[in-house]
């Protein structure tokens, strides 16, 4: 059994991920951390958790835990590492973005590897430590990197995605509250998106000379949950070849699904799956890419890293289902 510790126990990720582990049959739940809510019943905090976990959160760690999950806020991670001594056997996933860009991937005496199973699952069967990716980067990441393993993108990629509310997080602010949120829909962040980084930074380590601007517009859905985004740039081949393309380059990949037919969002929501459909028209490739931002955009991919990392079978704890109506 993998014996499993959770920091930052109060939030959506954490809460997804705790959905997830309490049923995974290799994990040993040893402790969840929030120093805001010690003593109190996890489903307290959680109520789709009552009946399934009768753990408290804690404000102690046990520093030896066989991998540490960190659902810190962006920028908290460092912190919490300098402050706490970890085992040097204790593997960490980071689901924040503070070891993200590789300027960023060697800190203490810890080295990072993004986590991206698509794009590098050999370097994360053998890591110790594991920078889980954005949610919003993961989605234009599988959308763009067939494309890039062939050298393709050499014209601007234009991408306009929208989230659901709990991709702001667990505490209230002026554009979550449901009042706003409700019948509501807006832009934020324009071109100017955190997750622009690893997103160049991944596409540069399938084709090297890429020196495209991305212009990605995200926007705040009047939902909860999913990430729906739309991805177009130049193509001269035909559709069938890049439907191929696509259907080759995840042929072995476990959680991403090419598509036939257009998509919708139902189809991934409470999934760790990827959809992505590929059409041309006008002279460009539209690729649409649909996944739960809480899932595989969070908590699910990070348990899919966990199980490479420890050598089990990539879909164990994850074989999901969306419901569809």
């Amino acid at each position: 059994m993998i014996n499993v510790g959770i920091i930052g126990g109060s939030g959506y990720t954490a809460g997804e991920l705790l959905r997830l582990l309490v049923h995974h049959p290799q994990v040993h739940l040893d402790f969840v951390y929030s120093t805001t809510n010690a003593g109190i019943p996890i489903h307290k905090q959680h109520p789709d958790l009552l009946g399934e976990i009768d753990m408290k959160f804690t404000d102690k760690i046990h520093p030896n835990v066989d991998v540490l999950f960190l659902c810190l806020g962006h920028g908290r991670s460092k912190t919490f590492l300098k402050n706490h001594d970890l085992s040097e056997t204790t593997k960490v996933i980071d689901l924040g973005n503070d070891f993200r860009l590789k300027n960023d991937q060697s800190f203490l005496n810890r080295d990072f590897v993004y986590g991206l199973p698509e794009l590098q699952k050999e370097k994360i069967k053998t890591a110790k430590n594991i920078a889980n990716p954005g949610c919003f980067a993961t989605a234009i990441q599988l959308a763009l990197l067939p494309l890039a393993s062939t050298g393709q993108l050499t014209n601007a990629i234009h991408v306009n995605a929208t989230t659901g509310s709990t991709g702001a997080g667990v505490v209230p602010g002026a554009t979550t509250h449901f009042s706003w949120r409700d019948n509501n829909f807006s832009s934020y962040k324009v071109f100017t998106h955190q997750h622009l980084g690893e997103i160049e930074q991944s596409i540069t380590a399938l084709q090297n000379d890429f020196e495209t601007p991305v212009f990605f517009v995200p926007n705040r859905g009047n939902f909860s949950k999913g990430i729906y985004a739309t991805i177009y740039t130049k193509y001269n081949e035909d559709e069938k070849k890049a439907v191929q393309l696509y259907k080759n380059f995840y042929k072995d990949a476990e959680f991403t699904v090419i598509s036939d037919e257009e998509i919708h969002l139902k189809q991934v929501i409470n999934t760790n799956k990827c959809i992505l459909h590929i059409c041309k028209n006008n002279g460009m490739l539209i690729i649409t890419s649909i996944l739960d931002n809480l899932i595989k955009g969070a908590s699910g991919q990070a348990i899919q890293n966990m199980n490479l990392m420890f050598g089990l079978e990539e879909k164990t704890g994850l074989k999901l289902k969306a419901s569809a109506f």
